[in-house]
């Protein structure tokens, strides 16, 4: 007598049919009904326009959403390609085959020692890592984005270029696979001819010989064409020449739109980057790009970042929040108060009888990274009266998505002035207290000059 399989799992594997409450009722909280209509819903995606993607009618989608059937063994390639289609993580695409029955599509080799190293210490994965919400939320948007996955992370002077990249790569191995990521960092010389350029950033990629612009992207569209979604982080995109980097960034962008949800694009920059995306309005290069800006670091960062530089030093939050105040928030800045006070063997606080706040405020005052931003404002007789100007403001005016200010930019790019609010409310400000009697030194010594 044929063994006989309980309905549910008869729906799982023959694609039948039930009353759609049956089907819901019998399966898990991850029900396959329930969580394509989640996907869908998230990115406003028809029955209509997944039928058309991968290739069935728009009644058996619908069928699947209102959980009137699920897809049988013969349907697995359809429902892989939905979930490219839904822009899913690898960990949401494997959550969406399970419900349906299936055997997971992605290896999540990262979870493992993630969740172990969870347990050993007794913190959440990521919790001790600085910015760790900001990244998370920055893969979430690429991941969704429609139609085209192009993301721009901008971040002003002394971040580098991408901040915590390490992390990133990271990130995106565990997202999308081992294989599935690559990195460029154009090469730095402004001599380097198209065909040089082309063939190092070929070898980045895993290429193979690559001898001109059109042989790189007929390489990597030879992935994109076999099926293949990759991950593509391009750092220091600065670097090179502006032909080369606008010719980096239209490859790109046309493989992206060609191939609509397989090439994710992550460009990390400052100022140039921002320029294709904003300089030449719609015709911009990178007009249909993401745009998010590296935020500034909120106390619990400083905290992690003071303990990773020096581990064998006891932070507390008092220390660190004095810093903050001082430094206003800049990276490099930041980092120059902490060398101070272990140099001075200060660490333990701030304006307590052992480390004089005047005394640190007059030390990263003379910084040379806030110097060398500073002294070509100052030393131009037309941009000296400017900077006065703006030096003696407490609100520098209204912040916008690209500033045209030719001096208000150069501060912001050398990340000397910040946003403060959000919306209609954003404003530009000065970072500190600091950087602001920096700018008047400098001022000072070029009019003594």
């Amino acid at each position: 007598m044929p063994a006989r399989h309980p309905p549910v799992f008869a729906a799982l594997c023959f694609g039948s049919v039930y009353p759609p409450s049956f089907v819901h009722n019998s399966m898990s909280a991850d029900s396959f009904a329930d969580l394509l209509s989640i996907y869908m819903r998230r990115i406003r995606a028809s029955a209509s326009g997944v039928a058309t993607e991968i290739g069935l009618s728009r009644e058996a989608v619908n069928n699947w959403r209102n959980g009137i059937s699920v897809p049988n063994p013969r349907s697995r390639d359809k429902l892989v390609a939905c979930t490219r289609y839904l822009r899913l993580t690898e960990s949401e695409a494997n959550r969406l085959l399970s419900a349906a029955g299936f055997a997971p599509e992605f290896p999540l080799q990262a979870e493992a020692p993630l969740r172990a190293e969870a347990r050993a210490t007794g913190v959440a994965p990521g919790a001790a890592q600085p910015f760790a919400a900001f990244q998370d939320r920055l893969f979430a948007q690429l991941a969704q984005a429609v139609p085209y996955p192009i993301s721009l992370l901008l971040s002003p002077a002394h971040w580098g270029q991408p901040p915590f990249r390490h992390e990133l790569l990271q990130r995106a191995r565990a997202q999308y696979g081992e294989g599935s990521v690559l990195h460029i960092q154009p090469p730095y010389s402004v001599s380097t001819v198209p065909a040089e350029y082309f063939a190092a950033i070929g070898r980045q990629c895993g290429l193979g010989d690559v001898a001109s612009d059109y042989e790189f992207e007929s390489a990597l569209e030879r992935r994109l064409l076999a099926g293949e979604r990759i991950f593509c982080l391009v750092s220091r995109f600065e670097q090179g020449t502006p032909a080369l980097r606008e010719t980096l960034a239209g490859i790109l962008r046309s493989l992206s739109e060609m191939h609509s949800g397989r090439l994710h694009l992550l460009l990390c920059g400052g100022e140039a980057l921002a320029d294709l995306k904003y300089r030449s309005g719609d015709l911009s290069l990178l007009n249909i790009a993401q745009v998010n800006h590296w935020p500034d670091p909120s106390l619990h960062d400083l905290l992690q970042l003071a303990r990773h530089r020096w581990p064998e030093h006891t932070w507390t939050e008092p220390v660190v929040a004095d810093l903050q105040a001082l430094s206003g928030g800049h990276p490099a800045l930041f980092e120059e108060g902490l060398q101070w006070l272990v140099d001075q063997g200060m660490d333990r606080g701030i304006g307590n009888g052992d480390a004089p706040p005047s005394a640190l405020h007059t030390h990263l005052a003379s910084s040379p990274r806030l110097w060398q931003t500073f002294l070509p404002l100052a030393q131009a007789p037309a941009t000296r009266a400017r900077l006065l100007q703006l030096l003696q403001a407490d609100d520098l005016g209204r912040a916008r998505p690209y500033l045209q200010d030719d001096e208000l930019r150069s501060l912001f790019w050398g990340n000397l002035i910040h946003v403060r609010g959000a919306g209609d409310a954003a404003r530009l400000h000065w970072r500190c207290a600091t950087i602001r009697d920096a700018g008047f030194m400098v001022l000072d010594s070029c009019s003594a000059d």
